[in-house]
């Protein structure tokens, strides 16, 4: 095949006309993708370091993930200790209200008294009269001027009134004699003899006495409920710390996290949890009697002061760790748009330029397509001069 020779001018018009159509080809490129740079052919430096760049911007967005979950289980922690603190705050002033309640009730009964006699008295037989003569009890004289009989006897003893003194004729191993007896509390003395009836015939002895009040002291029960309280209170705080975990960390039931802050590891952050159930305190369940002294209360007040020391501490641990996280999130998700931002000042169109562009591209297009056609008609002028 021969080659079409082509006028100098067709020539030059037809290789500008398919510049300026790469051009436009570029610009509606731009323009459709936003980019000014799509491939290493367009600017290989700008390309792969753009390319750099949103690849450790992507890495870091991935951290970005493990890091939001990590400031979770952090607060998550924190919470739990909140609200441990707050039980054994409860359970302090169950144990002080312990020791504000009385240690011991104390329970009378009482009894109706029973009366013994401490003393008796039993007269001979009176059978004959005898001379007139003082019988004196517990120093009373009675009168009597006979003993003709036990009536008569008797009638002058119940006439003399003697505090405590009765007397009555007795009976069965005691007939014929007369039976003095005494209240509770009161002895006889007989200070004369008189025939027939002498102290000689007395039968003294001393009775116990039975009945009256009996007092009782005894454990108050209230203190004994407050045990049982105590001991719920210790059961909601090691339900507390195992419930206190997140995304399957617990940094209260004894679990440590790692935290990356970068893509290759070399800046992380390693947080130590710590056992907070009640017996990791030191605070045991307490036997019904624990509270019945107020000794054995305060030894249990001490722990409890102890466990709220090793709260507060381990409180402000978490939260010195939690300010580190927030931060590091904060600063990556800054250092991630500062990446992506400088990728794009290497990749983006400017859409209001190449917009621009398109424009005078198409008409330069138009006016070379307009040239080419005058280059043409000039060479057909030839063809006339046959």
């Amino acid at each position: 095949m021969s080659t079409i020779t082509l006028s100098k001018a067709v020539r030059s018009n037809l290789l500008n006309l398919q510049s300026t159509a790469d051009l436009l080809g570029k610009s509606q490129t731009r323009l459709a993708s936003g980019l000014r740079v799509n491939s290493a052919l367009d600017n290989p430096t700008n390309f792969f370091t753009a390319q750099n760049l949103n690849s450790r911007a992507g890495d870091l967005n991935q951290l970005m993930d493990s890091i939001a979950t990590a400031t979770k289980t952090v607060q998550a922690a924190g919470d739990g200790i909140t609200a441990i603190s707050k039980l054994v705050e409860t359970a302090q002033a169950t144990v002080r209200t312990a020791l504000q309640t009385a240690a011991t009730v104390s329970e009378t009964t009482t009894v109706t008294p029973v009366t013994e006699h401490f003393a008796r008295v039993v007269g001979a037989t009176f059978t004959t009269p005898a001379a007139d003569g003082p019988l004196t009890i517990n120093g009373v004289d009675v009168q009597l001027d006979t003993l003709d009989d036990i009536p008569f006897a008797l009638s002058h003893i119940a006439a003399a009134n003697i505090p405590g003194i009765t007397a009555a004729a007795g009976s069965g191993a005691d007939a014929g004699k007369i039976v003095l007896t005494a209240a509770q509390g009161v002895d006889i003395t007989i200070g004369s003899t008189i025939a027939g009836f002498s102290s000689g015939d007395s039968d003294t002895y001393v009775a116990p006495v039975t009945g009256g009040p009996t007092t009782t002291t005894s454990a108050n029960p209230r203190r004994a409920e407050l045990v049982s309280s105590y001991n719920d209170v210790l059961a909601q705080i090691t339900a507390v710390a195992k419930d206190s975990g997140f995304n399957g960390v617990n940094l209260l039931n004894g679990d440590n996290l790692s935290v990356l802050f970068n893509e290759d590891g070399s800046s992380h952050l390693e947080i130590d949890g710590a056992t907070d159930t009640a017996a990791s305190l030191g605070l045991t369940n307490q036997a019904s009697s624990a509270f019945d002294t107020n000794s054995g209360i305060n030894v249990i007040l001490r722990d409890l002061t102890g466990a709220i020391d090793t709260l507060r501490t381990q409180s402000a641990k978490l939260g010195s760790s939690l300010s580190v996280v927030e931060t590091r999130q904060s600063f990556t998700s800054s250092m991630i748009a500062v990446l992506q931002t400088g990728a794009s000042n290497l990749t983006l169109a400017d859409s209001n330029d190449e917009a621009a562009n398109v424009l005078a591209l198409q008409t330069r297009q138009q006016l070379s397509s307009t040239a080419l056609s005058l280059a043409s008609q000039a060479d057909q002028n030839v063809l006339r001069l046959f």
